[in-house]
């Protein structure tokens, strides 16, 4: 019998808190359950459980293209010191990829990690020791060297 996808990332959490980037990525493409994982540790933990489309927007209305290129990682840092929790779940980080963000989401979130633990579900695949976001030739696409990152695949419940 598998280990539960909430024990395996919980698993992660004691050597991710030693490391420089407390980061742990749950990737797996869409339906593969990484919201319902995260779910399940928000139980689990009492950790929040922070939607990043829905907050960052929130914040981004008011703001120029450019105020909001810049004022993006300021933003996210912002609302994770709202949750004053040393562990972080982060959810449906798909603006963050917007190309008129100009960001680079896998640096954006280990900075955020350098003061407390994020499990962050990513929507995409590792292939070939290489973690991808979006296919080639879609805007936007990202692809990662897997190395030194936590990661926990997550294969479609489907």
């Amino acid at each position: 019998m598998t280990e539960p996808i909430t024990d395996r990332i919980l698993n992660r959490m004691a050597p991710a808190a030693e490391l420089y980037y407390r980061l742990i990525l749950v990737v797996g493409v869409s339906n593969a359950g990484k919201t319902k994982a995260l779910q399940g540790l928000q139980v689990q933990i009492s950790a929040p459980l922070i939607n990043v489309n829905l907050e960052l927007s929130r914040c981004l209305l008011d703001l120029t293209g450019r105020q909001r290129n810049l004022q993006v990682p300021h933003l996210l840092e912002d609302t994770l010191l709202e949750s004053r929790s040393d562990v972080v779940l982060l959810d449906n980080l798909e603006l963050l990829f917007d190309p008129a963000l100009k960001q680079d989401p896998l640096r954006l979130l280990q900075g955020l990690s350098r003061k407390r633990t994020i499990i962050a579900a990513w929507n995409g695949d590792v292939k070939y020791d290489t973690l991808f976001y979006a296919e080639p030739g879609h805007p936007e696409y990202r692809h990662y060297p897997i190395n030194d990152l936590i990661i926990e695949i997550l294969h479609s419940e489907k």
